[in-house]
């Protein structure tokens, strides 16, 4: 007879990292399938300054590295691999790998989202080096600074106007000539005195690789076709989010944009399966949030498992 887990985590982020050291701690002997970013999305941030504890500010792949060593250190089990498929229709459920086929008692799903970016090999390789996604992660570095925004939604409206806190100039770079934001969060940007904008264009090309730091980008004019530089000290990509959620759906219930909905605490719509992190959580998508979260479903999951399905 097969092995069926008490408990096997998907994702190595904030959120699952934290729901490992719970049920570790708990006794469950939890089992951790890593996925195809190990350690989330903290692994690409450099210096991370807002998760409490540490008062210098801390690496961010150090600090996942931290997590994961205390996760180990109770008892957690690791699994590198990528989930496939999981099959949610009976009990246990059965969470198919690259390599695996694997059958547990209760799920977490801690797989998070991953920024829509734009998919240049120079924005790949200054990322975390003046490229980011993140400007409530990465704002504070750049007082004083010019920075760039990519995008026309609220996403892009609310970064740009979060970073005037810190830079002395933002841009807003959109493909089109009018954004397709609410028109709150556009009256909000206009007004900033240290906001402006450039439409109808693209990047496309992130300079800077040779310093190994953002120097400027090269924008291609959809109408005119004519390509120009802007100096700028960092670039942010704000064109949105995308929850890892593919293998869940028609499974689970989820928004229209694919965040897995949970309530109340981290249970889906199926008993004995809990998600944490940002992939139900597409409000505030901070690493401290996510760990949060992944504290809730260990215990849900663990008070689940003492009552019984």
């Amino acid at each position: 007879m097969s092995v069926v887990e008490n408990i096997v985590i998907l994702g190595s982020g904030p959120a699952g990292l934290t729901a490992a050291i719970y049920a570790a701690r708990a006794n469950l002997k939890p089992l951790l399938v890593e996925g195809i970013q190990p350690g989330g999305q903290l692994t690409i941030t450099t210096e991370v300054e807002n998760f409490p504890g540490f008062a210098l500010g801390i690496q961010g792949p150090d600090l996942m590295i931290e997590m994961k060593k205390q996760a180990e250190r109770f008892g957690t089990r690791f699994l590198q691999g990528n989930v496939d498929r999981v099959d949610l229709s009976s009990r246990p459920f059965t969470v198919f790998t690259d390599e695996e086929t694997i059958k547990t008692r209760a799920l977490i799903i801690a797989m998070g989202a991953s920024a829509k970016l734009l998919n240049l090999p120079s924005e790949k390789r200054l990322m975390g080096h003046g490229v980011s996604a993140c400007a409530t992660c990465d704002g504070f570095f750049f007082k004083d600074k010019k920075v760039l925004v990519v995008g026309g939604g609220d996403t892009a409206m609310e970064e740009a106007h979060f970073l005037t806190r810190f830079a002395n100039e933002v841009k807003i770079i959109h493909r089109r000539d009018a954004f397709r934001a609410s028109k709150i969060m556009q009256e909000r940007v206009m007004k900033n005195p240290k906001i402006s904008f450039i439409w109808n264009s693209e990047v496309i090309r992130v300079l800077g690789e040779e310093s190994g730091k953002v120097e400027a980008v090269a924008l291609k004019n959809f109408k005119t076709g004519a390509v120009t530089e802007e100096k700028c000290d960092g670039l942010f990509i704000a064109i949105g989010h995308e929850p890892n959620s593919a293998p869940f759906r028609g499974q689970l219930k989820m928004n229209e944009s694919g965040y897995i909905l949970t309530g109340p605490g981290t249970k889906t719509s199926v008993p004995g399966v809990f998600a944490a992190g940002d992939i139900q959580d597409f409000t505030y998508k901070q690493a401290v949030t996510a760990a949060g979260t992944g504290c809730m479903a260990a215990i849900d999951a663990e008070r689940y498992l003492e009552e019984g399905p």
